[in-house]
């Protein structure tokens, strides 16, 4: 399957145009926003569990992220409200569940094969977050190959300073204007290399979560 499978090419889906479908697993529905492969396949996805759906024990060879974005995502060994941010790393496993329901965006096949460390960061601890210039970041995970943060710009903040090797962007709160375009709360959008993006925050402002450097995940020897 290959939704939104050229990089070289921008990405976008809006909150409005989500096509909810149903997984395997009842009560549990996605919203696939790119993906390259089957079952097993590099994917990004808004998944939504109802209340008391589960998944039964299993294994993430390639890794996976979460970030809570509604309710509350438990996992094996806590529960995780809002805003908590998640890395499972490859070979790990997991049995996933929602006594309450939740929203969820997540990321498969997207870890460098030597990642070994599991990660738990609430983003709604003010600790968590630092002063850069006129924007706020929390980090989340740094490597060689990518950068992982949620970013608080102000109203009318820039997004972007310059061209970008790649990057891609969920609006968490308010919103993001390009060309009068806006693009709201939901809203996710992937750019190419060499793309320069004129994006800026809305007249309240915007939360986003924010990833660039290496987006196409792993190589072609370690592809699902």
């Amino acid at each position: 399957m290959l939704i939104n499978a050229d990089f070289t090419q921008r990405a976008t889906v809006a909150a409005h145009d989500y096509d909810w479908v149903a997984s395997s697993q009842p009560g549990v529905e996605r919203v696939m926003l790119d993906r390259v492969g089957g079952e097993r396949a590099r994917a990004t996805s808004i998944v939504r569990y109802s209340a008391g759906a589960s998944f039964a024990p299993h294994q993430h060879s390639g890794g996976e992220e979460i970030l809570v974005l509604s309710g509350t995502f438990a996992d094996d060994d806590d529960s995780y409200p809002t805003g908590c941010y998640l890395r499972n790393p490859p070979g790990s496993s997991h049995a996933p569940s929602s006594p309450e329901g939740t929203v969820i965006f997540v990321k498969l096949w997207q870890m460098s094969a030597d990642e070994q460390v599991k990660v738990r960061i609430d983003t709604r601890r003010p600790d968590a977050w630092q002063q850069e210039g006129n924007r706020e970041v929390c980090p989340l995970h740094t490597s060689a190959s990518e950068t992982v943060s949620l970013v608080r710009l102000p109203a009318g903040g820039q997004m972007f300073s310059a061209i970008v090797e790649n990057a891609e962007v969920l609006v968490l709160f308010g919103g993001l204007v390009e060309d009068g375009r806006h693009h709201k709360a939901g809203s996710w959008l992937r750019f190419p290399p060499g793309e320069y993006p004129q994006l800026h925050a809305s007249t309240k402002g915007c939360t986003v979560y924010f990833r660039d450097g290496n987006l196409t995940g792993l190589s072609s020897k370690e592809a699902p």
